[in-house]
This record gives C-alpha cells, sequence and structure tokens, in this order.
C-alpha cells in the first residue's frame, strides 16, 4: 500500500472537478444511467481487423472439417458425430467472443469526480479518493485506465485486440470460454486433420476428398498451422487466465508487482466470483444472462465507444 502522503499529493495534483469545469458530467450521468439498455463496442481499428480475422479463421476451419473431411467420408456416423462436436465448439467459441467484445468489461462512469458527488458519499475523516485525470472519474480500487477504451475498467486483466476490448470485471468469464473453446476445436481439427492424412495415404488421394489432391492437401496444411497456432495461443492464456483467477490477482496487478489491499478470494472462492454460483454446467454456458438490447443510434463526442 502506498504512503498516505503520496496518496494525498496524488489527489491534490488531479483536484477534483468543480462546477465551473468544462466536462458536461450532467449529460455524463444520463448516458452511463441507460448504460445496460446498449451495446457496449469500442471502435479502435486495429481491434475490428483483428476480430473479423478471429471470425474468418474459424469460419475456414469450419469449411475445412466440413467440406473438405467429413462430407466424403464414407462413414456416415463418423461424419455426422465430428460435424456436430465440431460446429457446437466453433459456436460456443463465437458466441463467446461475441459475449466478450459487446460486453462492458466493468467501466467505471466518466466525469463523477465531481465536489457534489464526493459529498454525497458521506466520506470517514482521511478517507482518500483517488480520481483519474484522464476520464475525469472517481478511480476504484483495483481499477485501471485503457489508453484504447478510454475509460477506467475495474479489475482490467488486459485489452485483448483478438476481441476488440478490455478483459474485466464484468466479461472476464466470457474471455475464459472463448480461449477453452477455441483450444478444444483447434484440438479436434488437429486430430480429424490427422486421420484425414492417414486415410488418404493408405486409399487414394482422389476419393478421400471432392477436391483435387493439391488442393486438398493445401487445405490440411493450412488449416494444421491454424490449430497448432489457435492451440498453443489459446491455451496459454486459459490457463493464465484460471491461474489469475484462483489468485484473485490480474495481469497488470502480476506485472507491477502490486501488493494486495484487499481480501483475496482463492481459488474456488475467487472462480465462483468470476462465473457465478457453485460449480455447474452453467459455468461453460456463454448465453447465460443473455438479453437482447433496444437498438438505439446514440452519437458520442470524443471517445472510440459507440453505443446501438
Amino acid at each position: 500500500m502506498q504512503p498516505a502522503g503520496h496518496r494525498l499529493r496524488d489527489v491534490e495534483h488531479h483536484p477534483l472537478l468543480t462546477e465551473n469545469d468544462s466536462y458536461d458530467s450532467a449529460s455524463s450521468s444520463s448516458s452511463e444511467a441507460d448504460a445496460t439498455d446498449r451495446v457496449w463496442f469500442i471502435r479502435d481499428g486495429c481491434g475490428m481487423v483483428c476480430a473479423v480475422m478471429t471470425w474468418l479463421l474459424v469460419v475456414y476451419a469450419d469449411f475445412v472439417v466440413t467440406f473438405v473431411m467429413l462430407l466424403p467420408s464414407k462413414d456416415f456416423w463418423y461424419s455426422v458425430v465430428n460435424g456436430v462436436i465440431f460446429n457446437c465448439l466453433a459456436v460456443l467459441a463465437l458466441s463467446s467472443h461475441l459475449r466478450t467484445m459487446l460486453t462492458d468489461p466493468g467501466a467505471v462512469p466518466r466525469g463523477n469526480a465531481t465536489k457534489e458527488h464526493v459529498q454525497s458519499l458521506q466520506l470517514k475523516p482521511g478517507e482518500v479518493l483517488y480520481k483519474c485525470p484522464k476520464c475525469c472519474c472517481i478511480k476504484p480500487e483495483r481499477a485501471h485506465h485503457c489508453s484504447i477504451c478510454k475509460r477506467c475498467i475495474r479489475k482490467m486483466d488486459h485489452h485483448c485486440p483478438w476481441v476488440n476490448n478490455c478483459v474485466g470485471e464484468k466479461n472476464q468469464r466470457f474471455f475464459v470460454l472463448f480461449t477453452m473453446y477455441i483450444a478444444l476445436s483447434s484440438v479436434h481439427a488437429l486430430i480429424l486433420c490427422g486421420l484425414q492424412f492417414i486415410s488418404c495415404v493408405r486409399g487414394q488421394w482422389t476419393e478421400c476428398s471432392d477436391f483435387s489432391p493439391p488442393i486438398t492437401v493445401i487445405l490440411l496444411i493450412f488449416l494444421c498451422l491454424e490449430g497448432l497456432l489457435f492451440f498453443t495461443f489459446t491455451a496459454v492464456m486459459f490457463g493464465t487466465q484460471i491461474h489469475s483467477i484462483c489468485n484473485d490477482e490480474t495481469e497488470i496487478e502480476r506485472l507491477k508487482s502490486e501488493k494486495p489491499t484487499w481480501e483475496r478470494r482463492l481459488r474456488w472462492e475467487g472462480m465462483k466470483s468470476v462465473f457465478g454460483g457453485p460449480p455447474s454446467l452453467l459455468w461453460m454456458n456463454p448465453f447465460v444472462g443473455f438479453r437482447f438490447r433496444r437498438l438505439q443510434a446514440r452519437p458520442r463526442k470524443g471517445g472510440p465507444e459507440f453505443s446501438v
């Protein structure tokens, strides 16, 4: 924990807003009040390109598995069972990706660092608040400012361009599911590629696929490379996220070697706090809590975020 004097100097260096400040706190409060009725989305060019690439790579893998390996197979049940398993994993992975990308990661309301708001909190004598000078908000404990989202995020783990969003308090669960389902589908695709190569080598290349042998080989090799890269990346991220959850420590806190000033929720308590409730199959369901939201165009002044 930082010494009190240093904490006070931080507050004095970034004083709270006054009534005459240019930030429109009233409009900010009204826009934050109905945030739950809007879809969260970050307008970042790199993130949107990475998100589209993720979807295209998953669609490519599904195309190769379905049309190159399974449909030409003479074993009906082999094709049906593996087709159902792979497509279910792909749907769950993409659904988890969407939930991660379109869920508010835990953004702190902007412009609430006003004297009126602080007085309404009825703080105890000597209690210190931190203010973020970039988004003009009262910074909760364990919150960090994201330069891409332009917001302070509660329990921010990191900003991931592949999901075009921060991974924070409210969407970490979906990010963990996304990495898990991508890793599982990658393993499944690699196994199917191996079986397909064995089948083609033992038989005739012209009979094991509806495509010509050179095209089939190219498609399978590219899928193997994609599967290896995806599995390596997502398996490492999945293990890192589970480790962080079980130790109640975000990646930023670990890299900064921040000493915990909060009561840690270790192992199962940490898992319950992220996934919600006792262990059950609902932990694996990315559709839990999903509801259709009202589409509404809302132009905003500045910042990369927009709502619909």
